[in-house]
């Protein structure tokens, strides 16, 4: 039904009173709503800081030179740094990531893009529970296949129970990044005369790769932070790294043999190199930040 000129004229002088909606129910219980998300939010974030502004505090002090280049201190004595256990934990989180990422890329590859739906669900199933498998049970699992096999705990071991903790994590972000991408991606390359493995390879992959490095950065750093895995092992040393054969130090044992001693200096190595493993996090997801700038299509 048309309008005259008259009430148009009339609704144009007769602005909308935008005061009226705060004095609806409506209205307040939305505001009320958003007052108490905001108040769950800073709650959630509050431990965060709390941790990170506690682990500043402790460790602090003692980042220097020395505490990258020098070994750790016997017991009662002081000064020494935690530069083996900086090494020791890049080898085997590097070792980890070396045995998780090309195998759980390329499974969930073969989940999103060539698996059945019945195969699919299965797989998918039975990466959500390993996932849920406590860290210290990984551990244990290395202990017996590896440890017990070699008579020997060493930096391999390690590095195979913490690829076994970040591969359902590899797996199920690659997986959920590969389906992501339109299917008219797929359908486009497959017009133009590209194979299945072509079209993978060359356009699906490289569309979802920064996701997929985001995924790959969450399974480093939850790696990183693991400590029961490797003490069943890697064990620990005092001293540098002598090879991926042999016990190997690292930062999470380091911190965990350390914040136990009744001796000071051991003490404030144990905050330090809690300080040194939250960097590594947070330097890592960064890192994954600057490279997911880019949208999936």
């Amino acid at each position: 039904m048309s309008t005259s000129p008259s009430d148009r004229s009339l609704s144009r002088s007769q602005p909308f009173d935008l005061s009226r909606n705060y004095q609806s129910p409506r209205a307040w219980f939305g505001v009320i709503m958003t007052i108490l998300s905001g108040a769950c939010l800073g709650m959630a974030l509050l431990p965060l800081f709390a941790v990170i502004y506690y682990v500043i505090s402790k460790g602090i002090n003692r980042l220097n030179l020395d505490l990258f280049t020098q070994l750790p201190p016997s017991a009662g004595t002081t000064g020494g740094g935690i530069g083996n256990a900086i090494v020791g934990t890049l080898i085997v989180v590097g070792l980890a990531a070396l045995i998780s990422v090309p195998i759980g890329v390329f499974a969930a590859v073969y989940l999103s893009e060539f698996s059945s739906g019945t195969l699919a669900r299965w797989v998918r199933f039975a990466t959500n529970v390993l996932s849920g498998v406590p860290s210290i049970i990984v551990g244990i699992f290395a202990y017996g296949i590896i440890v017990l096999t070699t008579q020997q705990f060493s930096a391999f071991a390690g590095g195979v129970a913490l690829a076994v903790l970040m591969l359902p994590i590899v797996v199920k972000t690659t997986d959920e990044a590969l389906q992501i991408v339109p299917p008219e991606v797929r359908w486009a390359s497959v017009g133009v005369g590209a194979s299945d493995y072509q079209t993978v390879l060359r356009v699906v992959l490289p569309a979802a790769l920064p996701a997929i490095i985001t995924g790959v950065t969450l399974a480093v750093a939850r790696a990183a932070g693991e400590t029961a895995p490797l003490i069943f092992t890697a064990l620990f040393t005092f001293f540098w790294p002598q090879g991926i054969f042999q016990p190997i130090p690292s930062l999470a044992v380091l911190v965990y043999n350390f914040s136990t001693v009744p001796y000071a200096s051991q003490q404030e190595l144990a905050w330090a190199a809690s300080l040194i493993l939250v960097l590594l996090v947070l330097i890592s997801s960064v890192l994954a930040r600057l490279a997911t700038r880019r949208e999936i299509y």
